[in-house]
């Protein structure tokens, strides 16, 4: 997922006007709470200016990043790979909605099943390297696109939208191949969106996430300027920090170690919050998109630790 800093706080930042003078005798903490206190007034007066409609339909795009883009290695690994097609009638937006997905199937045909959830930007193209990874450790992969993503229908995503859509893939691995273990797999922003679906279905023998974190506010702070009191403001919350303890299903914690868009702290901090059965795999040197790659082997053995040998 590659959060776009809003720029609201671009603005706040680099704008004289701002800023208060600040006189040299004034002590660190009192500093702080001047400069506090000219963000708040910023940020507060920019979303009246904007109405609360706007700053939720600039969020959607900045934090989604819709589009049919797809990695540029993508295209190639994609060959061969089955498209599938999800219709369903959505609540969210009155409307019926149709997913396009790719269908990856293991040699084994009682293999079990990972539904893979890509993150922001790119479409699920761009993941088919990752899909056919997690399928040599011995899975058969279904990995969808979201609305406003690739082929799936044209429409401004959202959070409430995005879980659907992640529910409406599930039921459809259920009607397809209900009789094999189904697992669930979220990179990125689809790590909170995989944690929503495994905390409402009572079906999922696993989840995995790599490159997760508590919350949209809680990767905001790790921003430059992330001390600025932007949290209230922020309507797409992907609050997997809050719906972790309900999830059930034991949980894998992947994350790189050089991960400069989502810090590993964010997803130990998730990790910490889960009750279940459970593992943390920290991949050295493994940055946002690559960690998947480098701890292949990392993977494996957890796979197997967590999930059982025939993995």
């Amino acid at each position: 997922m590659r959060l776009l800093r809003p720029r609201f706080l671009a603005a706040a930042s680099s704008s004289d006007a701002v800023r208060p003078a600040i006189p040299p005798a004034l002590s660190p903490p009192r500093r702080w709470r001047r400069w506090a206190a000219a963000g708040t007034l910023t940020v507060s007066g920019l979303a009246a200016l904007l109405g609360c409609q706007t700053l939720e339909t600039r969020q959607r795009q900045w934090i989604f990043q819709p589009g049919n883009d797809a990695w540029w290695a993508g295209a190639a690994a994609a060959e061969g790979m089955t498209p599938v097609w999800i219709d369903f009638p959505s609540k969210e937006s009155g409307a019926p909605a149709r997913l396009h997905g790719l269908w990856l199937p293991a040699a084994d045909p009682d293999a079990p099943v990972l539904l893979y959830l890509h993150g922001a930007r790119w479409n699920v193209t761009g993941s088919a390297g990752r899909m056919r990874r997690m399928q040599a450790l011995g899975f058969s992969v279904l990995g969808i696109d979201y609305r406003g993503f690739g082929k799936s229908t044209a429409e401004l995503p959202s959070e409430e939208m995005a879980y659907e859509d992640a529910r409406a893939a599930w039921t459809w691995l259920g009607q397809h191949h209900g009789s094999r273990p189904r697992y669930i797999f979220g990179h990125s922003l689809g790590s909170a969106i995989g944690v929503q679906l495994a905390s409402e279905v009572a079906d999922a023998s696993g989840l995995i996430v790599e490159g997760s974190f508590p919350s949209i506010a809680a990767v905001v702070s790790t921003f430059r300027w992330g001390w600025l009191p932007v949290g209230p403001l922020i309507s797409q919350r992907f609050d997997a920090q809050s719906r972790i303890a309900r999830v059930k299903a034991p949980l894998l914690v992947v994350h790189g170690s050089e991960d400069r868009l989502i810090p590993s702290s964010l997803g130990r901090l998730l990790y910490d919050k889960a009750t279940v059965p459970k593992r943390f795999v920290l991949v050295e040197g493994g940055s946002h998109h690559s960690t998947n790659s480098i701890g292949h082997e990392q993977y494996a053995t957890a796979l197997k630790e967590l999930f059982g040998p025939r993995l």
